[in-house]
């Protein structure tokens, strides 16, 4: 009696030649066990040439004209099966396929009667996300070709890996040219990727690969793996066409991994059949003789057990039910029947040539291989049993080109630039140096406070000066400190620390308000630590990692406008302090003018605060570069500004501390000497011979200018006795008269001397009435102290003593200089700052 008639397209096929073998072995071992005794197998073939048409038909004609059919076994094309499955609910058939692996039919509402022993496209995604998982990537991409087949694979696995946490970063489908949607991977740093086409595309995509470096260590393929063998082989000239020779083929393919069903399992254990796969392997091979080989031939054979096994149970189950009923009573009417007949499909469960064979609504739950291409070959690497859900990786057979699986994307090393430390320990020996400078200057400056020099130099001033220098010395170590040396939160205390040392510039009622900025400061905007991130960098050592540099800085949201203000409010005070240091650039005090180093210290700052500000904002991305400028700029404009102060000091204290204290003017005596000197140098140049006469000169009249000094003294002796006790003043000598006069009658002399030299004049001369060696016939027989004390003798002492104390004393105070020819030049002026030309003349008048 016929139980089972057996439809399969494409009889004269392939496919059809190559698992008839199996089948034949599959109903003779059943046969010979009398498993379904004491029926037995009829099947009937029927040939659809994957014609939907012929296909319907001969489904058709078999329903209506043949006997009653008990199941469905066949159905390869997607298209034929899809229909015929469809309608098989009408008429109470299960249909078993063998080689149908469409996703399509694995929808149990359109399709609740439709069985299938091989795997189904979708049964490979499980597979591959317990890849994935073994190897810890994370991160994947899709590569599609345009076909319901893979897309129906993408869409499925899209879902499975959404459940597991693994992120699909890009997702890239292709018709013909697959070389942009590659690139596109690329550039979405894709370096796991999931491929879906055919193996005429598959071609076609590893040379856009190889164009675009996309294999290697870096990268991971993983495709189908149901290809042809050497599919590379037949389809290399293709690829040739394309400009992709087969060697830049093959080096894009190595490593590549496919995923498949396992056409027969690789366990040597005894199957239902009570024969090994191997065993049946070697009896197909036999039976077949010159018939190719199909990858289906295990999947026919277990599928010929699932039916008797299925039968098998029905008709236990009927047995055991109160109905009587017969399995041979089945018609296409009768649901009760077609129900059991459906549940003991559902029911099955047993070790085949495949592997464990168990239906999961309907869908095989088998065996998954992983390939891998290793030189030019496919070798198999590990295996995943979708009944047990374990994944195993056969030692030592995958092989990946870097020392380690590829990573699924580039590890981002986030490194943190630091000073180097020995560049700190340097700029730090120097800070310590300015600061044992900036201590013995504080020393110098406290031990002789009292001295004159340091004591008009406002020595308290000065303590500022170097207080400020030696903050500005500190502001170093501080600038160096970063995350290799102090913790985050440390960090962003010190950001306020570091800001502030930078603005307090000690100097008076200025210190509130540079306090007031920096309280607002703080108060409205405070300063945070941020972390810039710049780009990617290659890891030195050749890992396959890559460097994100990060810095470390102390900023706010408005750090423009803040440093605007504390630039322009110390900028101004710069302008002043030059505004100051020109006002009292004539004080001929040199303690009290320090105009000059003043103006030299303004100069030095501003010019290197604008270069180091800059230099420092152009390398803010190199932090030993931004430290080792701003470091040095504070080093060296602090170190000069000290030294432009205190040096000086320091020099004149150790040679001539008075000469500083004392008026520029009341050294005319010795200036005028050394202009002398300067003036017979130039001379003696010109005249070689009048050297001597010159300098016989310069003694004489500096012997005669010391003479008229003392002269004065004594007359000013004089006349302080004449003021206090007239009435005891008897005369005045004589003789001191007669010098006096000698000394004013020396015209004579020095009309005589060559190159321009000024003639002592004796104002006698245009007054002759007023010798000295004249007296009136009147007065010459009067008393002596009547004389002294008479109108014409007072009038006469006063007209002697104001020419000599105007010309004499005044420049000792800071008046003219006795050789000044006029006494209406500002008293003011200095000789530094004035040519004098050097004179010989002396004015007396008022006798």
């Amino acid at each position: 009696m016929g139980l089972m008639p057996l439809t399969k397209e494409v009889a004269k096929g392939s496919i059809g030649r190559g698992v008839l073998p199996a089948v034949e072995l599959a109903i003779e071992q059943i046969r010979n066990e009398s498993l379904l005794r004491p029926y037995f197998l009829d099947l009937r073939l029927y040939d659809t040439e994957c014609d939907n048409a012929k296909g319907l038909k001969a489904f058709y004609d078999a329903i209506k004209y043949g006997p009653n059919h008990l199941m469905v076994f066949g159905g390869v094309c997607p298209s034929v099966t899809s229909i015929i499955a469809e309608s098989l609910q009408g008429w109470n058939l299960v249909q078993l396929s063998f080689a149908a692996t469409t996703p399509v039919l694995a929808d149990k509402k359109k399709y609740p009667y439709f069985f299938r022993t091989v795997p189904s496209d979708n049964a490979v995604n499980p597979a591959i996300l317990k890849l994935l998982q073994h190897y810890q990537w994370r991160r994947v991409g899709t590569l599609t070709q345009d076909v319901q087949r893979f897309s129906e694979v993408r869409n499925d696995l899209t879902g499975v890996l959404y459940g597991e946490d693994i992120e699909i970063s890009d997702t890239e489908s292709f018709s013909n040219d697959p070389c942009t949607s590659v690139k596109k991977l690329k550039g979405n740093d894709v370096r796991i990727i999931l491929g879906q086409f055919d193996q005429n595309m598959a071609a076609k995509v590893f040379c856009c690969a190889y164009e675009e470096n996309m294999y290697g260590s870096k990268y991971q393929w993983i495709i189908p793996g149901w290809y042809e063998p050497s599919w590379w082989e037949q389809v290399h000239t293709e690829a040739n066409s394309s400009r992709c020779l087969r060697k830049n083929l093959l080096a894009a393919m190595e490593g590549y991994i496919g995923v498949d069903f396992e056409p027969l399992s690789s366990k040597q254990i005894k199957t239902i059949s009570g024969k090994t796969p191997q065993q049946y392997e070697r009896e197909y091979n036999n039976k077949r003789s010159g018939v190719g080989p199909s990858k289906f031939h295990g999947y026919a054979y277990d599928g010929i057990w699932v039916i008797a096994k299925t039968l098998q149970r029905a008709m236990e189950t009927l047995h055991a039910s109160s109905r009587h009923q017969r399995i041979q009573d089945f018609n296409y009417t009768d649901h009760t029947l077609g129900r059991i007949i459906l549940n003991a499909m559902n029911e099955t469960n047993f070790f085949g040539v495949t592997g464990q064979v168990v239906f999961r609504n309907g869908e095989r739950m088998g065996t998954i291989k992983f390939t891998q291409f290793q030189d030019s070959r496919e070798v198999k690497v590990g295996e995943y049993n979708a009944v047990a859900d374990t994944l195993e990786i056969i030692n030592d057979t995958i092989r990946f080109q870097g020392s380690e699986p590829p990573k699924d994307k580039t590890i981002i090393l986030e490194q943190l630039r630091k000073i180097s430390l020995p560049l700190y320990s340097i700029l730090s020996a120097l800070t310590i140096l300015g600061m044992i400078m900036a201590s013995a200057f504080l020393f110098f400056n406290i031990k002789n406070r009292n001295q004159k020099l340091i004591k008009m130099s406002s020595p308290y001033m000065n303590n500022l000066i170097i207080l400020g220098g030696m903050l500005s010395y500190a502001s170093i170590f501080l600038f160096g400190l970063d995350g290799s040396f102090v913790s985050e939160k440390t960090f962003e205390t010190l950001c306020t620390i570091i800001k502030d040392q930078k603005l307090l510039v000690i100097v008076g009622g200025m210190l509130l308000i540079d306090l007031c900025i920096l309280i607002c400061w703080q108060a409205v905007d405070p300063l945070r630590r941020t972390v810039e991130r710049y780009s990617m960098e290659p890891d030195p050592a050749g890992r396959d990692i890559s460097i994100r540099p990060l810095l470390e800085h102390c900023e706010n949201t408005h750090m423009t406008i803040w440093l605007g203000i504390v630039y322009a409010y110390k900028g101004l005070l710069m302008l002043f302090g030059c505004f100051l240091a020109w006002e009292t650039r004539n004080v001929s005090i040199p303690a009290l003018n320090d105009s000059k180093y003043i103006g030299m210290s303004v100069y030095n700052v501003g010019i290197m605060c604008i270069i180091g500000a800059a230099v420092s904002f152009l390398t803010r991305d190199q932090p030993n570069v931004q430290f080792c400028i701003v470091a040095l700029v504070i080093i060296f404009c602090s170190t000069i500004t000290l030294c432009l102060v205190f040096v000086p000091k320091l020099i004149t204290l150790r040679t001539n501390p008075d000469a500083a204290t004392q008026n520029r003017r009341f050294q005319f005596t010795q200036n005028q000497k050394k202009e002398d000197s300067k003036t017979s140098t130039s001379v003696t140049s010109v005249n070689q011979a009048s050297t001597s006469r010159l300098e016989g000169l310069q003694s004489e009249n500096h012997r005669l200018r010391m003479k008229i000094t003392e002269l004065d003294k004594d007359l000013e002796e004089v006349t302080m006795q004449l003021q206090d006790t007239p009435e005891k003043t008897t005369y005045i000598k004589q003789n001191h008269y007669q010098e006096l006069n000698d000394i004013l009658n020396l015209g004579n002399f020095t009309e005589s001397t060559d190159g321009g030299k000024a003639v002592l004049k004796n104002h006698l001369d245009q007054n002759p009435q007023l010798q000295w060696n004249t007296t009136e016939p009147s007065r010459t027989c009067k008393d002596p102290i009547e004389d002294i004390n008479s109108p014409e003798h007072i009038q006469r002492r006063l007209s002697l003593q104001l020419p000599i104390l105007h010309h004499a004393y005044l420049p000792s105070i800071g008046g003219v200089d006795a050789s000044c020819v006029s006494p209406c030049v500002s008293p003011t002026a200095s000789p530094r700052h004035r040519h004098v030309p050097p004179s010989f003349r002396v004015m007396v008048s008022g006798l």
